[in-house]
């Protein structure tokens, strides 16, 4: 299995005005960011709108991205579902479709137990045999990890990562120090240097999307052992993420890309789009903080 570590974007989802998916928006979103030197891409996940999707898009959206990247980086499929069997049919077709790994969220919405969740991942990376990321993501599925769920996860050699999507950084550090060869990516760009700091291997983030340079320049100073210069990075990064604390991570990376030259559209209903104002507001932003 290759090294799934380095900065991933969480691919945004493109639609066209009549809302069905863009396809040929998606092609050129993917060959920009890896024209900006990006080392993965995370497809379908909560930044790519995957519960507003239906399973056949999300399908086409994955082979869509793989035949466009023609191997050049790799790509994790977000195969997540409230189903066990719904998110195996996804798993199963992301590993015909090629992609190099799989990842789910935490099921939801029932308050599963800790033993059912675990048995989900169990399920999931044995009826797969794909490489499986577990993504844990609590503010919005109201589980968190424990250390001695990870622990338990670790056990199945099938699971080798995962996503952490927590300001809890203490809890990243432990994963890692308890399990070495699990793959721990930050998954709030926000803090992303002090991820790296606690051990992470890379990051997972919304926002590579429209400004994947400085996080790339953030990542090579920490690398280096240049704290400082990438701390002024995380506060460059930040001072855009206060903007997407505002008004959506979705709806301002398809702005942002706009800006590039990507129109992707609206996200789908019920997110609202921006209004004229917020467009001039976020344009701004884009030439002053993002852009250079």
């Amino acid at each position: 299995m290759k090294n799934l570590g380095g900065l991933y974007a969480a691919l945004i989802t493109p639609f066209h005005e009549n809302g069905e998916v863009n396809y040929e928006q998606i092609q050129n979103v993917v060959e920009f960011l890896i024209q900006k030197g990006i080392d993965g891409f995370y497809v379908c996940g909560s930044t790519g709108e995957a519960f507003l999707l239906t399973m056949e898009e999300r399908k086409k959206i994955l082979e869509t991205v793989i035949a466009k990247n023609r191997g050049r980086v790799s790509v994790i499929a977000h195969v997540g579902n409230i189903g066990t069997d719904l998110s195996v049919e996804l798993g199963k077709h992301a590993k015909a479709a090629g992609a190099d790994a799989i990842s789910s969220v935490t099921p939801f919405y029932y308050k599963f137990s800790e033993k059912e969740i675990i048995n989900y991942y169990y399920a999931l990376a044995d009826r797969t045999q794909m490489p499986t990321i577990v993504y844990n993501f609590p503010s919005l599925t109201g589980f968190a990890l424990s250390i001695k769920d990870v622990d338990e996860l670790a056990k199945n050699p099938n699971i080798v990562g995962i996503k952490h999507t927590s300001l809890d950084l203490y809890a990243l550090e432990r994963f890692k120090k308890a399990h070495p060869r699990l793959t721990v990516f930050n998954g709030h760009d926000e803090v992303l240097l002090y991820g790296l700091i606690a051990g992470a291997d890379g990051g997972i983030g919304s926002t590579y999307n429209f400004m994947p340079h400085k996080f790339r320049k953030l990542r090579q100073f920490v690398l280096q052992g240049k704290i400082k210069e990438a701390q002024n990075v995380q506060h460059e990064i930040n001072d855009v993420i206060d903007y997407v604390s505002k008004y959506g991570a979705m709806r301002v990376a398809k702005e942002f890309l706009r800006n590039w030259g990507f129109d992707c559209g609206n996200c789908r209903a019920p997110f609202t789009p921006l209004t004229d104002a917020e467009k001039a507001e976020l344009k701004t932003v884009f030439i002053k903080k993002v852009r250079e």
